[in-house]
């Protein structure tokens, strides 16, 4: 055990050179040796004093137990049945044992001083160990220390007790607390595996509800998409069905046109074939007139019957020069125009008559291959790959012996002319397909031309003139210029604005259209000879106007690469004559266009490359390369 710090009271007095200390620092081992020591010494003394001062010791014991004290005894339980024959010497040993000693106290035992009590007398003389006879003070300091002996005992005797409960409590805490924590641990277990029971239960039926879900929503999603390839199907049917009933209406419309204008050409013929059998009729009676007459004036001079025939024959070229006469009071237009005008016109009715009875001897369909050449018009793109591969596709259908030359021609020049009309189209990239096609097949040129005057009287050019006494209406001179019906109605004005400009931007790039090794039969030089057409004989108006910018935007770069200083004086002729006469009128209308040809004079925009002429290389870049 460890050291045990003994309260002593404050003492200094020594006997028999033994002192006690006021502060002892001793362990148990040494505290128990040092009483055994003193006890020893003590009984030492006693021995020899003992025979001197009995009466003094008796006395001294007697008023201890008259004041009160306890009367101590001790005894080593390990030897209680021994205890009576042991010496008194062994006795004392057995005081300073420590340990489980046994204390009893006698209070109200009597003593009594006298000699008559010879069993305490016989006592106190049977003990071997007496006290020599000392003083009164040296009794009285061997008495207190004595007392102070016994106390000191007395009290480390209760400290190791103490001790020992403490020791004893503190061991049956611990044991009672380890079994506490046992036990609570145990129940923690218990619990955890409860919670781990309810917690794997929990994470079952979370992942069973997260698996149901994830189900739930694929079949949701697989029935989302069926319902959507469903409908993306019927869509895609519907608008099949639509496609083909469109292009049904489309075959439907252009027969019917076809047929109208092939009325139309008839009817015009007939009356052609009429007013030129009229005239035959009445030359004719003429020429017998003048017979008869010849006949019965034969006796007249020769002379006569000849001023006769003469003034016949003048009366027929008077009437001639009066049909062409009202005829150019209608259009102003260049003679040579009209006259390359009414070529092509006659080449396009010749082949639609071939056409027609082609047609009619044979019951082919050529629904199929003229769906192909307008998919192939239609899919031109301002790219150099796509405009080769368009334009040997092209040639092919035109060559194809399984269709007429002549049907396909025809099918080639209407579909080219209604892709022009579209404001969106690739002039540049249509006009390099044009090119490419009349070079392998040069007769297509003036169809296709034909059907562009027919479309579009301006890439002629002409214009017609408005005369009450000619038209029955305005409306009626407006399709006879070009306007269409829509819905019973005629379209508006900017609309047909915007497809006159579209048919002159195809018409201006095609004649200035010029690639490596492919000859244009319709070039720079017949671009040229319409510019100068136009100037020398068209009016200026809102019409006239259009015509003009679209065709200089495309062509007019061109032209002056070709013909330098000569191009610049005809737009010289155009700022001083042309536009001169536009700002004359004051119709705001007019505004725009002025504007576009004034700022394309002025700041020379004929030196730049026109936007799409140089066709792209590719669908991907920006790099543009000469076709």
């Amino acid at each position: 055990m460890g050291a045990v710090k003994l309260n002593i009271r404050n003492c200094s007095q020594r006997v028999d050179g033994v002192a006690a200390e006021p502060e002892p620092d001793w362990s148990f081992d040494d505290l128990v040796s040092e009483l055994n020591d003193l006890e020893t010494k003590l009984a030492n003394t006693t021995s020899s004093t003992e025979r001197s001062v009995p009466f003094e010791k008796s006395r001294t014991r007697g008023r201890e137990i008259e004041k009160g004290r306890a009367f101590v005894l001790r005894a080593d339980e390990y030897e209680m049945e021994d205890s009576e024959s042991e010496d008194d010497d062994h006795v004392d040993k057995a005081l300073v044992v420590a340990g489980c000693a046994k204390r009893f106290t006698c209070d109200e035992l009597y003593l009594s001083n006298s000699d008559d009590d010879s069993d305490i007398v016989s006592g106190f003389e049977v003990r071997p160990c007496l006290m020599d006879e000392l003083g009164e003070v040296e009794g009285a300091l061997f008495e207190l220390a004595q007392e102070h002996q016994l106390r000191v005992k007395d009290e480390i005797r209760n400290k190791i007790s103490a001790l020992e409960t403490a020791l004893v409590n503190e061991t049956q805490n611990s044991a009672s607390s380890l079994l506490r924590v046992e036990k609570y641990k145990e129940t923690r277990q218990e619990l955890d595996k409860k919670f781990d029971t309810q917690y794997q239960r929990r994470i079952a039926e979370a992942l069973d509800n997260h698996l149901t879900a994830v189900q739930r929503d694929r079949e949701l999603k697989s029935q989302i998409e069926e319902r959507k390839i469903r409908s993306d199907a019927a869509y895609e049917e519907a608008k099949r069905k639509a496609a083909f009933e469109k292009l049904q209406q489309e075959k439907a419309r252009a027969e019917a046109e076809a047929k109208v204008r092939a009325a139309e050409e008839a009817k015009r013929e007939a009356e052609r074939k009429a007013a030129m059998e009229a005239r035959k009729q009445a030359a004719m009676e003429a020429e017998k007139k003048a017979v008869k007459e010849a006949n019965e004036t034969s006796k007249r001079v020769t002379s006569g019957g000849t001023q006769q025939a003469a003034g016949d024959s003048t009366d027929t070229s008077n009437l001639s020069n009066a049909e062409n006469k009202e005829y150019g009071n209608l259009y102003r237009a260049a003679p040579s125009a009209l006259n390359l005008e009414q070529g092509r016109l006659q080449k396009l009715k010749e082949l639609c008559e071939r056409n027609q009875m082609i047609r009619s001897s044979s019951n082919k369909d050529y629904t199929r291959h003229e769906g192909n050449i307008s998919r192939n018009i239609r899919q031109i793109r301002g790219v150099r790959d796509n405009v080769r591969s368009k334009a040997s596709e092209l040639i092919k259908l035109l060559n194809d012996p399984q269709c007429p030359q002549s049907v396909s021609i025809e099918i080639f020049a209407k579909k080219v002319v209604s892709y022009c009309e579209n404001p969106g189209n690739a002039p540049f990239a249509s006009a390099y397909v044009i090119v490419l096609i009349t070079s392998q097949i040069p007769h297509a040129m003036d169809i296709l031309l034909a059907e562009l005057h027919m479309a579009c009287l301006y890439t002629v050019p002409k214009h017609l003139l408005y005369k009450k006494s000619a038209f029955q209406s305005k409306e009626a001179y407006f399709r006879s210029i070009g306007y269409r019906e829509v819905d019973g109605k005629l379209e508006s004005t900017e609309d047909y604005l915007k497809r006159l400009e579209s048919y002159m931007k195809v018409y201006g790039a095609l004649v200035q259209t010029e690639t490596t090794n492919v000859q244009n039969f319709h070039g720079l030089p017949e671009g040229w000879a319409w510019l100068a057409r136009f100037l020398n004989t068209l009016p200026a108006n809102h019409y006239t106007a259009v015509s003009l910018n679209a065709f200089l935007q495309m062509a007019g770069f061109a032209l002056f690469k070709r013909y330098k200083s000569q191009f610049l004086k005809m737009l010289n002729v155009v700022s001083e004559n042309f536009l001169v006469d536009l700002k004359s009128r004051n119709v705001s209308e007019l505004t725009k266009t002025i504007t576009e040809i004034q700022t394309y004079i002025e700041d020379k925009k004929f030196l730049q490359e026109p936007e799409g002429k140089s066709l792209q290389s590719n669908l991907l870049s920006n790099v543009y390369v000469n076709y």
